[in-house]
């Protein structure tokens, strides 16, 4: 097998970091883009990640077109020494979508605790946080809940300029990807 050029490879890195295409052979799709194998791609991927390049996938849930259009941060002022433990039953309870540790910023900021829970209406929120902290045992521990109200764009990182002359401009990647969904679709 061979590996992928350069341009091959600056062609991949642009495509990747616009996201995987949504196709069951995503990586035949992006083999089709650079004019390469799908083993190829997927050999290359594999070697970036073993190399520290990539260091995960991630999806991006736009929320708002599910119809989940209240979310909330609540914020947890929880003692340094039940923090672990506590985020940790978070975590579990399968109500939250992410909960992460965040050092305190004081004298403005007590919360060190933070878990996102997303709803159809606040209500809804309101409702699961209620659940939560029951399930968790959080009723003693001071929290606040910030509601968003502002979506902003929500996208990976962009790591990788695109050159002029590069085979997968954003139009020609765009392109690639409908024509494909022509042929095969």
């Amino acid at each position: 097998m061979t590996e992928l050029n350069d341009i091959q490879q600056q062609a991949l890195k642009c495509a990747i970091q616009e996201g995987l295409p949504v196709d069951p052979r995503p990586y035949q799709v992006l083999a089709d883009i650079i004019g390469s194998s799908e083993q190829e791609v997927i050999s290359c991927i594999e070697k970036w990640i073993n190399s520290g390049l990539i260091k995960r996938f991630g999806l991006v849930i736009k929320h708002h077109k599910l119809g989940y259009n209240a979310n909330a941060m609540v914020v947890w002022n929880v003692s340094d020494e039940l923090v672990d433990d506590i985020g940790e039953r978070i975590k579990q309870s399968g109500l939250v979508t992410l909960c992460y540790r965040r050092p305190r910023r004081l004298p403005n900021w007590n919360y060190n605790l933070f878990c996102m829970i997303h709803g159809k209406d606040r209500s809804q929120v309101l409702e699961q946080l209620e659940q939560l902290r029951e399930v968790c045992q959080l009723n003693e521990i001071e929290h606040d809940v910030l509601f968003s109200y502002k979506q902003f764009k929500q996208c990976g990182g962009r790591f990788h300029k695109q050159h002029p002359s590069s085979p997968s401009t954003p139009s020609t990647y765009q392109w690639n990807i409908e024509k494909k969904a022509v042929n095969h679709g």
